[in-house]
């Protein structure tokens, strides 16, 4: 078994971020893919990756495939994007920059996975940029306030190979309690369910796993490579039971948009120190 004392400023953490993002329509375009889709005036992808930042996360390793250019571009001109800027518009027209409001010590890694693949041979592509023991997951589209530091550390208290976290679905649907005259009783909308998990991603995974991985461009991370590490009784579940919310339709992308946009945003913890 690896190391399992990485820090976590050099711990890989790989975000899945090359899907097409069908499913989110009114708030996607061809122009933009799903990863930056904007909750309050920013990309998602940059939501997650400053819950990681706060926690101490420096490296990040994004799978790209879908619009992978406009991805890269954001990055690529994240300052200029962000600070104040003046243009000379003449000789060079070099830009002098004012503030540094876009400054952070994040290494952004940009690999390009292909554009149909899975999830699976998404992370496959990656191997080379995954050089510690100890490595992060997650998708490109859920965010929570999930403390990041607790789950490294059950991870490493747990000694296995994996560790998933686990949350609490929310119905789509209003939930009914009825008595034996057809009576309503309550009306639940969206109730949880806090008996059962849902995989909400943010995984911790020793360098093994990816053993677990193999060529096939349409391998799912969710098929085989975790049901046979969970049936190898290598994958632990680090419950959360805080908010988590993935962005996969119109309705969750407004829901995420009022929360910022009322100060109310839980996963917003590197503003609450």
């Amino acid at each position: 078994m690896s190391s399992r004392d990485t820090p976590i400023e050099d711990i890989p953490v790989v975000i899945l971020a090359g899907g097409l993002g069908t499913r989110l329509r009114g708030a996607t375009s061809e122009d933009v893919p799903k990863p930056l889709v904007e909750v309050g005036e920013k990309p998602i992808l940059w939501h997650i990756m400053k819950l990681y930042g706060h926690h101490g996360a420096k490296r990040f390793v994004l799978c790209l495939g879908y619009k992978s250019n406009v991805i890269k571009n954001y990055f690529l001109r994240y300052r200029e994007q962000i600070a104040d800027v003046t243009v000379p518009m003449s000789d060079k027209h070099e830009p002098v920059f004012h503030n540094q409001p876009a400054d952070t010590d994040w290494e952004v890694t940009m690999a390009e996975t292909g554009l149909l693949s899975g999830t699976g041979a998404r992370l496959a592509r990656v191997k080379q940029y995954v050089d510690a023991d100890t490595f992060m997951l997650t998708y490109g589209d859920g965010i929570g306030e999930v403390d990041i530091e607790a789950l490294l550390e059950f991870h490493r208290s747990h000694d296995k190979l994996g560790t998933v976290t686990g949350v609490h679905p929310s119905s789509r649907y209003g939930e009914l309690t009825v008595d034996d005259d057809g009576h309503v009783l309550e009306f639940a909308e969206k109730p949880t369910t806090p008996k059962d998990f849902v995989s909400g991603g943010f995984f911790v995974f020793q360098r093994e796993f990816l053993d677990y991985l193999d060529d096939d461009p349409e391998l799912l991370l969710e098929r085989a490579p975790l049901q046979k590490l969970a049936r190898d009784g290598q994958l632990a579940l680090y419950p959360h039971t805080g908010f988590w919310m993935g962005m996969d339709t119109y309705r969750e992308y407004n829901e995420l948009n009022k929360l910022w946009a009322a100060g109310e945003a839980p996963w917003r913890l590197w503003e609450k120190d």
